[in-house]
């Protein structure tokens, strides 16, 4: 993949994780405000505790997706390859994504896989695409 594929496929790959982000926060909002009205308890738990915990889940995922985003931005501003923790940024990313599809089957359904399954393929189109640039040096030999 050329550069010029590159580029438009980080940025959309970005507004992609943005807009998840916000869904996640969203989503976790709509959980805590709902468990909070109903004071749900979940094995004696406290439910204070736990919209406090689901808050702080969708806004730790929310920072997650847009740091990842962000770094999807640099990446097609600068059009060169994320650098170690960029790397390492994103392969959790897909790897986090993927386990997120297997278990969307049962519980959301194909849908919620199928666009699980689009976002870790983007990501790592991302990875394989900026891998081999022609002025990086290989790896050496183990």
């Amino acid at each position: 993949m050329g550069a010029v594929g590159r580029r438009p496929l980080a940025w959309v790959a970005a507004i992609v994780l943005l807009l998840e982000g916000v869904g996640a926060v969203f989503v976790n909002g709509v959980l805590a405000t709902v468990a909070g009205n109903q004071r749900m308890s979940l094995a004696g738990l406290d439910p204070d505790a736990m919209v406090v915990g689901t808050w702080v889940t969708g806004g730790v995922l929310g920072l997650y997706l847009a740091l990842c985003a962000g770094l999807l931005v640099r990446t097609a501003l600068r059009d060169r390859a994320p650098g170690l923790f960029g790397r390492i940024l994103l392969i959790t990313c897909a790897v986090a994504h993927g386990v997120l599809a297997a278990l969307a089957v049962g519980l959301v359904g194909w849908d919620a896989f199928a666009f699980m399954m689009v976002v870790a393929g983007l990501l790592v189109l991302i990875l394989l695409g900026y891998g081999s640039e022609p002025g990086r040096r290989p790896a050496a030999p183990a």
